[in-house]
């Protein structure tokens, strides 16, 4: 994969692009940087998942699952269906996973 770098004599039209692309970036991992929420992610990324699965699975109170989950949402990292009363949270995108799985290549396994 080929990283856009600026270099000497890029213009500033150019300059401005990469600009909003690394801001974008920098707002993807804010949204990334709260350990809950990559275990959501990673807990809702074969399958999707109500907030109460996510809750038992964790073990952490519903509260703390769903405050979680409306910043993933706003960033667009999960999406939503409805079933009556049940809302069903998934990975947002395919891109979303591949981050994941690249980010968790690069932090050693513990035992």
């Amino acid at each position: 994969m080929h990283l856009p770098t600026p270099r000497e004599g890029t213009s500033s039209h150019e300059l401005q692009k990469f600009s909003t692309r690394a801001r974008e970036a920098s707002d993807l991992l804010k949204a990334l940087a709260h350990h809950t929420r990559i275990l959501i992610l990673c807990i809702i990324a074969d399958e999707e998942k109500t907030v109460g699965q996510i809750e038992d699975i964790l073990g952490i109170q519903q509260a703390m699952v769903s405050q979680q989950l409306a910043r993933l949402r706003l960033e667009g990292l999960v999406t939503t269906r409805r079933d009556g009363r049940l809302v069903y949270y998934r990975v947002g995108t395919p891109s979303t996973i591949t981050f994941l799985n690249s980010l968790f290549s690069m932090v050693p396994a513990t035992e």
